[in-house]
């Protein structure tokens, strides 16, 4: 979370304000987030704005109040809510001109401009990789607990233009892939 908001205020250095959308539908979760990207707003020196969409109708209204209140960016929260509405989400980001990070680089594919988060495919190869040694017999509870090791930074440089975003050459360097 605090390299995700990092990276973003890199790209969008002049933001003092960050809009933040974390679904409440699993409050213990939610709350564990909300103080993670508390914690790197304060290293940053970013105002965030929370915002707890858990339908469309509600993520709507949340752009609404981002523009109205002047946020300069947006930081979506890891959830499976927001993965299964990347497009629309890409598309309101878009729509609002509001330059967002998010979780997953398939937000970047459907338009998104900028995800820093673990690999799902490599996540979902460690799930058939523990699948297939529980079918050959290994109990699960002797399975070590793995913690994702490979992230990814994707930038998609065409909706960077589209927002007016110079992106750093740095930043474009450390990128494990660029959109054009």
């Amino acid at each position: 979370m605090a390299k995700r908001l990092a990276i973003l205020h890199e790209l969008v250095p002049g933001a003092a304000r960050v809009g933040v959308f974390i679904n409440p539908s699993d409050a213990p979760r939610a709350e564990i987030l909300r103080g993670e990207v508390q914690a790197a707003a304060r290293d940053i020196g970013v105002q965030l704005q929370i915002l707890y969409p858990s339908t469309s109708r509600e993520m709507e209204a949340g752009f609404a109040a981002l523009v109205r209140d002047r946020a300069d960016a947006l930081f979506v929260g890891p959830d499976p809510f927001f993965n299964g509405r990347r497009v629309e989400l890409a598309n309101m980001a878009a729509r609002h001109a509001i330059p967002t990070a998010f979780a997953a680089r398939e937000y970047v594919d459907a338009g998104g401009l900028m995800s820093y988060g673990t690999s799902l495919a490599d996540m979902f190869r460690q799930v058939g990789i523990y699948a297939g040694r529980i079918l050959k017999g290994a109990k699960p509870a002797d399975l070590p607990v793995l913690q994702s090791t490979k992230f990814e930074l994707v930038i998609n440089l065409r909706t960077a233009r589209i927002l007016g975003l110079e992106v750093p050459p740095t930043l474009l360097a450390r990128a494990d892939e660029v959109i054009e």
